[in-house]
């Protein structure tokens, strides 16, 4: 039987604040902040697939 692992989502927190510098929303309230934190998360699967496109491109010999 094998085991599978859980995925880790506090990578994806530790980018948000190390390598983008988010450490606080900028509002209060859950009508406010849940829209802060779907551009976070957007820009985070943009920046990913941006990443994956370039590794890509960089991979198929011409």
């Amino acid at each position: 039987m094998t085991v599978r692992r859980m995925t880790e989502p506090e990578s994806v927190f530790g980018q948000r604040k190390n390598n983008r510098g988010f450490r606080r929303f900028l509002l209060r309230g859950m009508e406010k902040v849940t829209p802060q934190v779907g551009w976070l998360s957007l820009t985070h699967n943009l920046l990913k697939q941006a990443t994956n496109d370039q590794k890509r491109k960089a991979a198929i010999p011409q």
